[in-house]
């Protein structure tokens, strides 16, 4: 889905660079319930996603969410499933720290596999952002 795909891009991006043996990387897909055993296992979650939030494309915001209306109004099509996802971590009492990283987007662009130039660009910044948070984490 063109630019709505920089979760995974991001990923296979991270899956090349050094990270503890402490620190896994999964691609989620679309979110859903099957993350939520993800939940229940870290206490520790850093979720990209991408999100139509007016922003110029390749903008990066680092969001805290603690309940599901915390989450932006506008995240891409994972909207829904992230939402219930959260609630049902909360419901079951395992909600970890969640720190969202989203990457502007200007619109969806369906049957494409390929990455704006500006979203594309964007990439080592949301990188170094996981190894910030990362470092707030192990520091506190």
């Amino acid at each position: 889905m063109g630019d709505e795909g920089i979760g995974v891009h991001a990923i296979r991006y991270m899956e090349k660079q050094k990270f503890s043996s402490n620190i896994r990387l999964l691609d989620g897909g679309t979110g859903g319930f099957h993350l939520l055993e993800y939940f229940q296992e870290y206490k520790n979650i850093i979720m990209i996603d991408a999100t139509m939030d007016g922003n110029p494309p390749g903008t990066i915001r680092l969001i805290t969410p603690k309940f599901s209306n915390d989450f932006p109004k506008v995240l891409s099509s994972h909207d829904i499933g992230l939402k219930d996802l959260v609630e049902s971590a909360a419901l079951l009492d395992t909600f970890p720290i969640i720190n969202l990283i989203t990457v502007s987007i200007e619109k969806i662009q369906p049957m494409l596999l390929t990455l704006s130039t500006e979203v594309e660009n964007a990439i080592p910044a949301v990188y170094e952002k996981v190894k910030e948070v990362l470092g707030i984490i192990e520091n506190s």
